[in-house]
């Protein structure tokens, strides 16, 4: 939400102030998501058409509804036994599949690591939760500090084991698919390879994981120091 905020910035009738202001009233998905904390999640990114009467809390409407209709479209479709899932669960895992891979194919096997790592009362040391606390105290420098590990704040899964408390970002349609259905994996830990593409190694034990970590560094040419250390946390 704070992305969307910062976007309408190039518009003179919708300031992201009100969007921020509307988008921290969760009431338009209470139905459901009762526990939901904002709307944080729930706004779909999609491409809308906006007037100069488009206000704030229209906005909103329009991002909630193409999510239900997203959401819907999902329920319809495959899932683990066909219960019910938990929207709020499914959107929190989802925001947290967005921000970790850019790859669509790699996205139901993120969603494992972290589902895995649920089962086993595992933290899931997610990189983008951190910085999204950073975002909610309004102190994120651009990198990830050893005191933004530190931190206390629910959102830091670093801290606090368990999904955090909301969705972190919008996930896109496929992003909720892998959510929703997670590949059968027994991974409980990524890094990305250092080869430029983006894509990540996938291990099933800390030490194959370590190896990976390495690898990593070979292949990257500069690295953050405060990254770099981050780095050779599980994922």
């Amino acid at each position: 939400m704070f992305d969307i905020a910062a976007a309408l910035k190039q518009f003179d009738f919708l300031k992201g102030a009100d969007f921020l202001r509307c988008a921290r009233d969760p009431s338009l998905i209470h139905d459901l998501a009762p526990n939901a904390p904002t709307l944080e999640g729930f706004l779909f990114p999609s491409t809308y058409r906006l007037t100069r009467r488009t206000t704030a809390p229209e906005l909103c409407r329009m991002m909630t509804a193409q999510f239900r209709k997203q959401w819907h479209q999902i329920q319809a479709g495959d899932h683990p036994s066909g219960a019910p899932m938990d929207a709020l669960e499914t959107v929190t895992l989802a925001s947290l599949v967005e921000k970790e891979t850019a790859d669509p194919q790699e996205r139901p096997l993120v969603a494992s690591v972290f589902s895995n790592r649920l089962r086993l009362k595992m933290p899931l040391d997610c990189d983008p939760t951190t910085i999204y606390a950073a975002l909610l105290e309004e102190r994120y420098r651009g990198a990830i500090y050893r005191s933004d590990l530190a931190s206390s704040n629910a959102y830091n899964t670093y801290q606090h084991s368990g999904l955090p408390p909301g969705p972190i970002a919008s996930p896109g349609a496929a992003s909720l698919k892998a959510a929703a259905a997670p590949a059968s994996s027994e991974y409980l830990y990524f890094v990305a390879k250092g080869d430029g593409s983006g894509s990540h190694q996938f291990s099933k034990t800390i030490d194959e994981h370590n190896r990976a970590v390495q690898n990593y560094r070979r292949g990257t040419r500069k690295q953050d120091p405060p990254q770099a250390a981050h780095r050779a946390h599980p994922a």
